[in-house]
């Protein structure tokens, strides 16, 4: 009885860290999907999202709530920056450009926080947040369980804005056909701004929930990026549904890995499982790069027919 609940104590475990790893994955796989540019800087951009919460609501004791709405704000902002100065002078550059570009920007955040912050390990305290509650016999972290809600919630509101608005179905249309979106009137480069926008969003949100689990430090982007790019591959790079089960996945193989093997194989594992199903799928869980665009566009609007 007692390893039966065990079991589903670290099941449980493992759904709301895969949950928190999906909002962590959404905006690099939007950037990719629609973009199709590489952002190498991904897990420094959560970096700094976990330092602002920090400096808000540690530093300044701002509700972490209001600072998770105005770091959105800021990040949204910050995404179209990073797009407009960066990415949209290199976008007909040859691949390793970008590549030089993203990763150039992640050691320049991550070398400005050293600066700003040192080495030191940081922890956002939250009271309310800091506890647990109890379910029968299962014990919840009220972090985590706060996390996992915000990353249904931001799947739901991505998924209605995609479907629903008309810059979402724009999105749609560029990330099925860049040249019949820009056929049909559809400002690319506008588009790939409200992309980059948008994903820097997701990923600044994610940051100011794993802030209060985990430690800030100037390097912590580095284990989390990862994670967000084994995701985004084993779900289907731009398959929003297939990157939340995909995280779920991963997040189940760390907690029952970490418990039966040791902490420090939990990496290997779920590197182990990711190699193993794109040997055996290589497009991912959910489908290939021109099944997944498909999957950005409404069932019931067609946002383009045909490519001209």
């Amino acid at each position: 009885m007692e390893s039966n609940v065990i079991f589903i104590q670290l099941i449980i475990n493992g759904l709301l860290i895969g949950g928190i790893y999906a909002l962590l994955s959404f905006g690099l796989a939007l950037i990719f999907g629609v973009v199709e540019v590489v952002n190498f800087a991904h897990g420094e951009v959560l970096m700094v999202g976990m330092y602002l919460s920090y400096v808000a609501s540690t530093l300044l004791g701002v509700n972490i709530f209001v600072a998770m709405f105005i770091g959105m704000i800021l990040f949204f902002i910050f995404g179209i920056t990073v797009e407009r100065i960066i990415i949209k002078p290199i976008l007909d550059a040859p691949f390793f450009s970008q590549i030089f570009a993203t990763v150039g920007l992640a050691y320049v955040l991550k070398n400005v926080a050293l600066m700003i912050f040192k080495a030191d390990y940081l922890k956002v305290k939250i009271g309310y947040l800091e506890s647990s509650f109890q379910i029968g016999n299962f014990c919840f972290d009220k972090a985590r369980v706060v996390a996992f809600l915000l990353s249904v919630g931001a799947l739901l509101v991505l998924v209605f804005f995609l479907k629903n608005t008309y810059i979402g179905r724009a999105i749609s249309a560029v990330a099925q056909s860049k040249r019949g979106a820009e056929i049909r009137g559809i400002d690319i480069h506008k588009t790939y701004a409200i992309a980059f926008g948008i994903g820097f969003m997701c990923t600044g949100l994610a940051g100011f929930s794993l802030s209060t689990i985990y430690s800030v430090y100037p390097s912590v982007g580095d284990a989390f990026g990862l994670i967000a790019f084994i995701i985004v591959i084993l779900g289907g790079y731009n398959n929003l549904y297939g990157i939340f089960i995909g995280a779920l996945i991963i997040g189940q193989l760390e907690s029952l890995s970490g418990f039966i093997l040791s902490v420090h194989l939990k990496e290997v594992v779920y590197f182990l499982v990711f190699l193993i199903i794109l040997v055996i799928k290589p497009s991912g869980l959910m489908g290939g790069t021109r099944k997944m665009r498909k999957r950005f566009v409404p069932k019931n609007k067609t946002v383009l027919e045909n490519e001209a």
